[in-house]
């Protein structure tokens, strides 16, 4: 049995390049940013340099870049910041895919009086930019739809929606933790006003991330303290978690050209294997419009735990719907809003390729594949019916 890893879309580890980069910081550069003595400094000018990697990254300014915990602090910042700076302005869309850090979020401010439109997606997990023209209203502060999705890989038109909000004056908010590293990046292209990433989405450290907001953008901050992060996150900064950040940035940038191709491949390869061999499995998300390192499938009558553990016992490691709901009852709201059944869900699958999976590793992998889905085959008096073709779903 050979360890396969095959969840990079839930964390990836730290990259080598990274954590010598962030080795300095522990001990030999222990300075706090704020203080005007060298260690200090030094410090500073650390953290610095790293937002300059991760603006060079989103193609955007220096300035325009905040450091936070991660992508959720991230996405609660850009939702519940930006609705509190427009007290007149009550109303926020989003779409009913979004990663829980972003539902949960407008779910809040739905208890606190603002309305929240949820705009539906198509049976490949696409928002029509179009829903989203017609949802927003005068009184609409904010939309924030997500640049790829975290479960299924279907890459959102956020461009095309960017401009709608930027001609209706409506700031515009885009989850970005599962594409930024992977695939190309510019601010100004996707026309967003605020953009969420986390680090270890893209071979750095957990528990650090950044938040994009656009000069002139007006948000009201969430932690209240010293004014650290130009007023915006008060909180001695996460120097060496910064550091990788930054690091993890410049990495990504060097090899993500040939990256994207290779690893796209290997997706390909690793889906239509699994069409292949497992009857009445079909590819979720849009094959044509998806990350390059994600392949979701879902097969009828399958149970998605007892998939899950005997994957695990051949040393693969996988995920059922998002990490952060994994080992929940509750089928994955993705997929039903899909349109699947809540006993399909759960049979849903997904494989995520990193910088360190080989074309051996799928081979490997695919035979086991097939037969967990074979083991996992649940019993239903009511199978699910579609209409699928070429195994896609929809």
């Amino acid at each position: 049995m050979r360890p396969v890893y095959l969840d990079y879309a839930a964390t990836t580890p730290v990259a080598r390049e990274v954590l010598e980069a962030m080795a300095p910081y522990f001990r030999a550069n222990p300075g706090n940013p704020s203080s005007s003595h060298g260690p200090g400094l030094v410090a500073r000018n650390a953290i610095e340099e790293a937002r300059g990697s991760v603006a060079r990254m989103l193609g955007c300014e220096q300035r325009e870049v905040y450091f936070t915990s991660g992508g959720t602090e991230a996405d609660n910042l850009a939702i519940m910041g930006t609705a509190w700076a427009q007290e007149k302005k009550k109303h926020i869309v989003t779409s009913a895919v979004e990663h829980h850090a972003v539902l949960r979020s407008c779910q809040f401010l739905e208890k606190h009086g603002w309305k929240v439109t949820y705009v539906p997606v198509d049976t490949k997990g696409m928002v029509d930019p179009d829903t989203v023209r017609k949802a927003i209203r005068r009184d609409t502060a904010l939309v924030t739809i997500m640049h790829a999705n975290n479960e299924v890989g279907t890459i959102q038109p956020v461009a095309e929606i960017g401009a709608i909000c930027r001609q209706a004056d409506v700031r515009f908010h885009t989850d970005a933790v599962q594409t930024a590293g992977h695939i190309p990046i510019s601010v100004d292209s996707l026309q967003v006003d605020l953009l969420s990433i986390s680090a270890h989405k893209f071979y750095g450290p957990k528990g650090v991330g950044a938040l994009y907001i656009r000069q002139g953008t007006r948000i009201a901050p969430l932690f209240h303290g010293g004014g650290h992060e130009r007023g915006r996150r008060s909180g001695t900064e996460n120097v060496t978690g910064v550091v990788g950040l930054g690091r993890a940035a410049e990495l990504a940038m060097a090899e993500m050209p040939a990256e994207e191709q290779r690893q796209a491949a290997l997706r390909d390869k690793l889906l239509d294997g699994i069409l292949n061999r497992v009857p009445n499995a079909f590819v979720t998300g849009s094959r044509e419009t998806r990350l390059p390192n994600n392949a979701s499938v879902i097969a009828t009558n399958t149970d998605g735990e007892t998939l899950l553990r005997g994957l695990d016992d051949q040393g693969i490691a996988a995920s059922s719907g998002s990490a952060c709901t994994s080992g929940s009852l509750e089928p994955s709201h993705v997929l039903l809003a899909m349109g699947f059944p809540p006993v399909v869900a759960f049979g849903s699958l997904r494989l995520s390729i990193g910088r360190e999976t080989t074309e051996e590793d799928i081979d490997y992998a695919l035979p086991h594949i097939a037969q967990a889905f074979q083991s996992s085959k649940a019993q239903s008096d009511n199978p699910f019916e579609c209409d699928c073709r070429d195994g896609e779903c929809g």
